[in-house]
C-alpha cells in the first residue's frame, strides 16, 4: 500500500477509530492488556494513525515516541499527543530513524498485515529494542482469510483487497495474508522470542448494540491475533 493511501481518509478513519468495535472496544484494550504496567517506559508506536494508542499509553505512565508512514495520519497524532511528543513521518519498511536500542518496547497495531514481506521491518524494530524489549503487535486473523475466501490456499502468502466505509467515506485497503506459521517463523528469524499469542474477549464495557447480533452469550469472535515477542540478543555467526 502507498504511504500516502490513508491520507485520502485519514479524518474519516480517525473518527471511526475512536468508538468503533473492533477498535475502541477490542484490538486497542487487548494491546493495552498485554502491555500491563508501562510507568517509565521509553515506547514506539510504529503506524500510530491519529494517535489514540500513544495517548492511552501515555495515559499510563509511558514515554512516546510514534510514527506513521501517512503524513495526514502524523498531523492528526501531533495536534492530538502536543508538541511535547514526538511523531514522525516514517515508512516501516525502510530503515527506521532511531538509534540501536533507544526503546523498552515497540508497539505494531494493526500494521504489518500491510506489507508483503516483513524481514526488513521486524529486523529494525528489534535493532530500536533494548535487548528483552518487548514487540506487542496485532494482525489480521490469519484464519479469516481461510473463512471469508474459502477457495484460496491458507498456506500461501499473498494479497487480497477489501472495501471498507469509515465514518461514510469508502476506501479500499490491501492486506499480505500469511498462514501462523509464517509470522511465527518470521519472528524467531528477526530475534524475537515470542511470549504469548492471545484471542482475546472484546472489553467488558462493550455497548451490546455494537455487538454482532448472532453472537449470543460469547464474549469472543474472530478478528485480530495479537503477540507479545521479547528481542532477544544477536549473536554472531
Amino acid at each position: 500500500m502507498k504511504a500516502d493511501h490513508y491520507d485520502t481518509f485519514a479524518e474519516s478513519y480517525a473518527r471511526e477509530n475512536e468508538s468503533s468495535l473492533f477498535n475502541a472496544y477490542y484490538e486497542r484494550p487487548a494491546v493495552i492488556g498485554l502491555a500491563g504496567d508501562v510507568a517509565g517506559r521509553n515506547i514506539l508506536d510504529a503506524g500510530c494513525g491519529a494517535g489514540p494508542l500513544s495517548a492511552a499509553l501515555r495515559e499510563r505512565g509511558a514515554r512516546i515516541t510514534a510514527f506513521d508512514s501517512s503524513q495526514g495520519m502524523v498531523a492528526l497524532a501531533q495536534e492530538r499527543l502536543g508538541p511535547d511528543t514526538r511523531v514522525l513521518q516514517a515508512d516501516l519498511a525502510e530503515p527506521l530513524p532511531f538509534g540501536t536500542g533507544e526503546f523498552d518496547d515497540v508497539v505494531a497495531s494493526l500494521v504489518l498485515h500491510y506489507l508483503e514481506d516483513w524481514s526488513g521491518p521486524l529486523s529494525e524494530l528489534h535493532r530500536v529494542l533494548k535487548p528483552g524489549g518487548r514487540l506487542i503487535l496485532s494482525v489480521n486473523h490469519p484464519i479469516i482469510r481461510e473463512v471469508v475466501y474459502p477457495q484460496d490456499d491458507y498456506f500461501v502468502t499473498s494479497p487480497y483487497t477489501e472495501e471498507y466505509t469509515f465514518d461514510g467515506h469508502a476506501a479500499s485497503l490491501t492486506f499480505w495474508h500469511r498462514p501462523l506459521h509464517a509470522m511465527t517463523d518470521a519472528f524467531t528469524r528477526a530475534g524475537f522470542a515470542i511470549s504469548t499469542i492471545s484471542e482475546p474477549p472484546f472489553a467488558p464495557e462493550t455497548p451490546r448494540e455494537l455487538l454482532p447480533p448472532d453472537l449470543g452469550d460469547r464474549t469472543s469472535f474472530l478478528c485480530f491475533l495479537f503477540f507479545l515477542l521479547e528481542a532477544k540478543p544477536l549473536t554472531l555467526a
